[in-house]
């Protein structure tokens, strides 16, 4: 038995005239891909009740799933239950779930229940209830036509959490149990979108059609996904998955088991298991490399200290970087971050340190050290590694950039790995 139809129908004037980028469709169909099913069709409609009526009819015709995003808030251009109620022929009607759902969420507010709040709770009368922790709007859903008809808030996060947490499950159950989904999900550092295609056109030129290769661009990890829907896909793929790892080599991170990880949680994760201790000294970065890692529970375990070392004056005082060193080499120099990498060492007492000195830019550069330069040192204090990059990218990102490498080089140092990728030439990240 094939695959159900999937269509997607997002409504809003603001999707339209561009003031909202429209991520919601992404995020859906990446899910729904999670569960072995692909979007055949999308369309994005303004709030016109003609328009919406016309479509949800069309839609839901030549589809065996139809979700409709947007149009569940309290104001006079959310259409999306009137709309679907003239679609289906169906009566409006105040809905007993919903009004406890909206009766809730303003007392816990202490907000007014007043008309246009009340609006949400009038959905057509034979819709079930779709519950939303997050925000004011419930969703609901139809069967019409042999369609399953799924009504969501056009809010994310509002979306996401309904989407996994009901619509999916949902979906699941009513799946052909011969319709196989099996998804790998691999996390990937170093190597963009068109540098691993073409890697992979190199060097797996026989890449099974059973075996859907398909990529999620992030910032700063690449995800690659491995789907398949058939048994002989299913047969195939720890083959290729196999020979996949091989040419990605070191710049495989891990396979995502449940929710990715970031690279601080990697290598906090590696820390953990061997009981060492991670400091940081940085200036380029103000503080980014150690807010990444102390961000996640349980940093405290292994994360000693962090200096943010931005003048002179204060990597002398705080590191105790010879004053000489800004003279003969300048700030951003090898002589200078191995000074930051010993001195973060020597002063907390940890195990391990990564230390960056860069032009973060739009000022600053020079012809011998440009912006977008930056020193990176690394390791423990009997064996610091360097590294010097020139990264041309604004400022944020340039930092964001910089903070991602060092977690990585310190990844890498922390599992021998000894070779270095060329973070540019190979184009990291995304490809951006």
């Amino acid at each position: 038995m094939s695959a159900p139809k999937v269509q997607l129908l997002l409504t809003g004037n603001e999707l339209m005239t561009g003031d909202i980028v429209d991520s919601n469709s992404a995020m859906m169909a990446q899910v729904l891909k999670d569960i072995g099913l692909e979007v055949n069709r999308k369309v994005t409609v303004a709030d016109d009740l003609v328009l919406l009526v016309n479509e949800i009819t069309y839609m839901a015709s030549t589809s065996d799933i139809l979700i409709i995003n947007g149009g569940l808030g309290p104001t006079v251009d959310d259409l999306t239950a009137q709309a679907l109620a003239l679609a289906i022929e169906d009566e409006l009607s105040q809905h007993p779930q919903a009004l406890t759902h909206l009766t809730n969420w303003c007392q816990q507010r202490g907000a007014e229940l007043n008309g246009p709040n009340l609006k949400q709770a009038i959905l057509p009368k034979s819709c079930q209830i779709i519950a939303n922790k997050n925000g004011s709007a419930v969703g609901f859903y139809v069967r019409y036509n042999h369609c399953d008809i799924y009504c969501t808030p056009g809010v994310p996060h509002e979306l996401e959490t309904m989407l996994i947490e009901q619509i999916v499950p949902a979906i699941s159950a009513d799946l052909p149990s011969d319709l196989i989904t099996d998804v790998t999900r691999l996390q990937i550092f170093g190597l963009g979108e068109s540098s691993l295609q073409k890697i992979i056109n190199e060097q797996l030129p026989q890449w099974p059609t059973a075996i859907d290769l398909g990529f999620r661009a992030g910032m700063p990890l690449l995800e690659v996904k491995l789907t398949t829907n058939t048994k002989k896909g299913l047969a195939l793929k720890p083959i290729w998955h196999n020979k996949l790892a091989d040419v990605l080599g070191d710049h495989l991170i891990s396979e995502i088991q449940d929710k990715p990880k970031s690279l601080a949680e990697h290598l906090l994760h590696q820390l953990q298991q061997h009981n060492l201790k991670v400091t940081t000294a940085e200036s380029c970065t103000g503080g980014l490399i150690a807010s990444k890692l102390t961000e996640i529970s349980g940093s405290s375990m292994n994360f000693e200290a962090g200096y943010v070392t931005y003048s002179n004056k204060m990597k002398t005082a705080m590191l105790d970087v010879p004053a000489k060193l800004f003279d003969q080499y300048g700030a951003v120099s090898e002589q200078v971050v191995v000074a930051m990498a010993k001195g973060s060492l020597i002063k907390s007492t940890a195990d391990l340190t990564i230390a960056v000195s860069g032009v973060a830019g739009p000022n600053g550069g020079t012809e011998e050290k440009p912006v977008g330069t930056v020193w990176l040192a690394w390791g423990s204090i009997d064996n610091i590694k360097t590294q010097c990059l020139l990264l041309p990218y604004k400022r944020v990102k340039f930092q964001e950039f910089v903070a991602a490498i060092g977690l990585d080089l310190l990844r890498r140092y922390q599992q021998n790995i000894t070779s270095i990728p060329n973070y540019i030439t190979e184009r990291a990240f995304t490809d951006q």
